[in-house]
């Protein structure tokens, strides 16, 4: 049951939702509501106003970009359709995998690609994916379209008064992977790891572990040019200061430092088999 009082409106379009948005305090967006709703009735958010955009088709759908190899994923297309969609799968593995790890198949049918990235205060799996895929996040708001690097819009969230409205990712092809170690009943991540090899090197991220979804430039400067073994991957995460892990229930930071490094060996050398 839900305890506080809010209005609801479901809006035509996405210029009507804009209006509502920033003409009414405390606002909030409703599109899968997997992680909205439990906060309202858990009283950990309030809203004055919730803008139902789940009919919004233009938010909907994975196309290539014009003139470009990247993938325009629309903000509500679902968790279950990011994990099986074949340019997804084809081109940014790591997504199609952080997406398919998420929760149970209730929450994947309903959740959606936005709203796992704008889930503020949960380690949620999509992030950190569109972190090491170095893609950016669309947002509309009330002067137009922009676009926030993945892993900034991760430390910022969203402005008051946008929405985002797609993920663009580059399609750099197979040599990604994501791994993860999930709390048992939660299915939030205790550790999870996604990784993306590129000419430059391995990008590489990190959520549950650390405070919010984070690169690990440092753990990247110390494998670029290989090799990419269990031991030289742990050697790097040794190498990293132990503040940057984040100790939760029953773990320190010296076993989410070993567990991060276990699971991006483990991604690394799945990247490079599918390589």
């Amino acid at each position: 049951m839900i305890l506080t009082e809010f209005d609801y409106v479901r809006p035509a379009g996405l210029d009507e939702a804009l209006t509502l948005l920033s003409a009414t305090r405390n606002a909030r967006v409703l599109a899968g509501g997997q992680s909205l709703l439990p906060d309202l009735r858990a009283g950990t958010v309030r809203a004055g106003l919730l803008v139902d955009i789940r009919r919004l088709e233009e938010l909907r759908g994975i196309t290539r970009t014009p003139g470009g190899p990247r993938l325009r994923i629309g903000a509500l297309t679902t968790l279950a359709e990011l994990s099986a969609d074949p340019l997804v799968l084809a081109g940014a593995p790591e997504l199609a995998a952080a997406a398919r790890a998420n929760g149970d198949p209730q929450v994947r049918n309903l959740g959606t690609a936005g709203g796992n990235l704008a889930a503020g205060g949960r380690a949620t799996d999509l992030p950190v994916a569109a972190i090491a895929a170095d893609a950016e996040v669309e947002l509309a708001g009330p002067g137009g379209r922009s676009t926030v690097p993945a892993e900034r819009f991760a430390a910022d969230g969203a402005p008051a008064g946008t929405v985002v409205t797609a993920l663009l990712v580059p399609a750099a092809g197979p040599a990604a992977a994501f791994e993860k170690t999930a709390d048992r009943a939660t299915r939030y991540p205790v550790c999870a790891t996604a990784v993306r090899i590129t000419p430059g090197g391995p990008r590489i991220a990190v959520t549950g572990a650390t405070a919010r979804p984070l690169r690990l430039r440092g753990v990247e400067d110390r494998l670029r040019g290989g090799p990419y073994t269990t031991d030289a991957v742990l050697a790097a995460f040794r190498a990293e200061p132990r503040e940057l892990f984040v100790p939760g229930r029953g773990t320190s930071a010296e076993y989410l430092g070993h567990l991060a490094g276990v699971l991006t060996a483990r991604a690394l050398a799945r990247a490079q088999a599918l390589a």
